[in-house]
């Protein structure tokens, strides 16, 4: 499964919220702010524009554009480092700062129902659609062929 397809797989309402919680001031801490710009194709890159930009992206999504989903999701991520590190502590994943080693077997970590056990960790602290959005792009990492994860309801 391509990141295209984790993405369109939370649906345009998912990713639309998942977009309105992407930090401005993230992207530039981490050197990302003009290329999300430019690959967004956006003149100017403000909370107003990821509320109107969704229809699309989503669109290009769908098309398949999988550089626009991998810069998308290095956006996301960055933008929610304190729940990853939360999401990865709950796992006891091992990691530094949110990151893990690219050759770290994190999949023994992820023990059957690891999704919902997540989603109920950090449901009060963060967007369901922003988790919801992570447990895929993990179990993307661990499993290129994991199916997408939707809550009990939501499918």
């Amino acid at each position: 499964m391509t990141l295209c397809e984790v993405l369109a797989g939370l649906g345009q309402d998912r990713l639309n919220e998942v977009l309105r919680h992407i930090s401005l001031g993230k992207l530039r801490t981490y050197q990302m702010f003009e290329r999300i710009k430019l690959r967004f194709h956006v003149q100017k890159l403000n909370q107003e524009a990821l509320r109107k930009i969704g229809p699309k992206l989503w669109a290009r999504i769908q098309a398949g554009e999988e550089e626009l989903a991998m810069e998308m999701s290095q956006a996301i991520l960055v933008s929610h480092l304190d729940m990853i590190i939360a999401a990865l502590d709950h796992l006891k994943v091992p990691h530094q700062e949110g990151f893990f080693e690219k050759d770290a077997n994190i999949g023994s970590y992820l023990v059957d129902g690891w999704q919902d056990q997540m989603l109920a960790h950090l449901k009060d602290r963060y967007p369901e659609a922003l988790i919801v959005y992570y447990i895929n792009h993990l179990a993307h990492e661990v499993d290129e062929n994991a199916p997408v994860y939707l809550p009990a309801g939501a499918r």
